[in-house]
């Protein structure tokens, strides 16, 4: 009922709608900025449009320009003072009204925002009215009145698809308000009916029944909600329960429950327009309310969806090691640390986890995948050892870790332990493509029960036609069979779907020998040297051997080889 309004919305946003003729000599720096904008290189958008700015500081475009992209990476302070320009030009854009909301909640001015909203004021509401009565609720409960914030809440839980999120909204304000009785009542269906809640509702019934002394009833209900198994994410809560410790409320007063508002519609909108909008109020979220660490965690998040990776890691960074949710921090850190290519630090980082919790299987997994990327075949196999010591019972969802451990195992050498992990992970998982298709083509490149390689390949492919890597390992395993003519046609394609991998060109070339296409065969190893980075540790293929071929051709580095030579073929071109 809203993506048509939330892309539009997200689009101007983003790029704002101004053309670069008016721009004069801040042409150049105007279109960098967009260009940046367009990339969601915050950090150089602000850079260039704060530039363009000064230079033009009447600018209604560069005004809205710059405004958006210090909202985006939360600088609301230098917002403010571009809205306030914008406002004594008397320019508006939509982003105007977030800002202002945050100046007035910052400053305490609950009234002056109430009042707004009576003349017509919007927070950029996109789904008829919700989020206006949501930060109106709030606003009433700020500026005093209970009665008027509740009546509110309920205007709003009028519509079946948002009740219950209304309702949330509703027990947080009763007990900010300290009316706990009534929350918790609300909390548990006592007394509006049945109320489905997320993590964030379960984690407000244990804090409100624990305010009224209610702790066994509230670990009763906790541990129901997660059918015993209390979550990594709930185990402070439970610590406090089981102490006998009252559990303070994460929203302490309207402000915060403005920013639980907006984070709330950044959750509703979230995979949607490209996250823009939900980053816009995920970062009003955590200004509002700088202890929203899931607030700063869906900042971060969108960070790394756009390639701001220093920016999700200096994120995941903040949150504390006390927090619930520092291990998915720290994951988050590691993760965007690789993608920025510092993966000697997500190794760090992870080493660490390990260290902290050397019984957590997630943790043994995530830093054997990573020394994995970095060939640290050794240290990759300790991790893997350690997960498979803490599977208590392997089922089928952990075929990934034998696998894993067993690519590590091959690149070690040691293949008779490899092929028992690749087939344990069948075992788990019988028909797995990666598995049958790393099997089969380690098989085919071993020499060994071609037969069945080139079934566990064939399966693979039905189940992967336009996965390159499966396409090649069919196509080579016809060739070692001495099946040229059946080899063309999936090494084509795999050479289709990965062009400038050179390997892949290097088999098609191969096999563009055996069937006596042996211009295409030089073309393909010319192109298979031109991918290649001789400074790789890419075992699968030897440029000189490549080079070797082009000087003699294939039958004669075969024959050099002590190779079996290639079946009868035609001289062909």
């Amino acid at each position: 009922m809203f993506r048509n309004k939330a892309r539009l919305l997200a689009a101007l946003f983003c790029l704002g709608m101004a053309p670069a003729a008016g721009m004069g000599g801040n042409a150049g720096t105007y279109l960098a900025g967009r260009v940046a904008g367009m990339e969601a290189d915050h950090l150089r958008a602000a850079d260039y449009f704060s530039r363009a700015l000064a230079l033009d500081a009447q600018n209604p475009a560069l005004m809205e320009l710059a405004l958006t992209s210090q909202v985006n990476l939360g600088n609301f302070d230098n917002a403010a003072a571009i809205m306030h320009r914008m406002q004594g030009a008397d320019v508006h854009a939509s982003l105007m009204d977030i800002v202002q909301t945050a100046e007035w909640v910052k400053a305490g001015d609950y009234a002056a925002l109430r009042d707004a909203f009576d003349e017509g004021f919007t927070t950029g509401d996109l789904l008829e009215g919700f989020l206006d009565r949501l930060v109106r609720g709030w606003a009433e409960l700020g500026a005093g009145d209970t009665s008027a914030a509740l009546a509110e809440f309920d205007a709003a839980a009028a519509e079946p698809m948002l009740r219950g999120v209304v309702l949330y909204h509703k027990a947080l304000a009763l007990a900010v308000s300290g009316d706990h009785a009534a929350a918790a009542a609300l909390l548990s269906g006592e007394s509006e009916g049945p109320l489905p809640l997320s993590g964030r509702g379960l984690r407000l019934r244990a804090q409100v029944e624990s305010q009224l002394g209610r702790f066994d009833r509230a670990l009763a209900d906790l541990r129901e909600a997660y059918d015993g198994m209390i979550p990594p994410q709930m185990a402070d809560v439970a610590a406090a329960l089981e102490s006998g410790e009252a559990v303070p409320l994460g929203v302490a007063d309207a402000g915060a429950g403005i920013a639980e508002a907006f984070y709330t519609m950044a959750q509703v909108l979230y995979g949607q327009a490209s996250n823009s909008l939900s980053l816009v109020y995920a970062q009003l979220a955590r200004e509002l309310n700088p202890g929203n660490v899931d607030a700063l965690l869906m900042v971060a998040s969108i960070f790394d969806e756009q390639g701001n990776y220093e920016l999700a890691g200096d994120l995941y960074d903040e949150v504390p090691r006390d927090h619930p949710a520092y291990l998915q921090a720290e994951f988050g850190r590691a993760g965007a640390l690789r993608y920025a290519g510092r993966l000697d630090a997500a190794i760090e980082v992870l080493n660490q986890l390990s260290k902290t919790y050397p019984d957590l299987l997630d943790v043994q997994v995530s830093l054997g995948d990573a020394l994995t990327a970095d060939d640290r075949w050794e240290a990759a196999r300790a991790a893997y050892d350690r997960a498979v010591e803490l599977l208590p019972e392997p089922d089928e969802s952990d075929w990934q870790i034998f696998y894993a451990r067993g690519i590590t195992l091959e690149r070690l050498k040691l293949w008779e332990e490899a092929e028992a992990d690749f087939r344990r992970a069948l075992e788990l998982s019988p028909q797995e493509p990666r598995v049958l298709n790393y099997l089969g083509y380690s098989l085919v490149e071993r020499r060994e029960n071609l037969d069945e390689a080139l079934a566990m390949i064939q399966e693979a492919a039905a189940q992967r036609p336009d996965d390159g890597y499966i396409a090649d390992s069919l196509g080579w395993v016809y060739y070692r069979l001495g099946r040229y003519e059946d080899a063309v046609e999936p090494m084509e394609h795999a050479a289709e779907i990965m062009a400038i991998d050179p390997v892949i060109n290097d088999h098609l070339g191969d096999v563009y020998w055996a069937v006596g296409r042996k211009l295409e065969a030089r073309f393909m190893w010319r192109r298979a040297l031109s991918f290649t980075d001789y400074g790789s540790s890419n075992e699968d293929i030897d440029p000189d051997r490549v080079r070797r071929k082009l000087d003699i051709g294939l039958d004669a580095v075969l024959a050099e080889e002590g190779a079996a030579p290639l079946a009868t073929h035609s001289e062909g071109n």
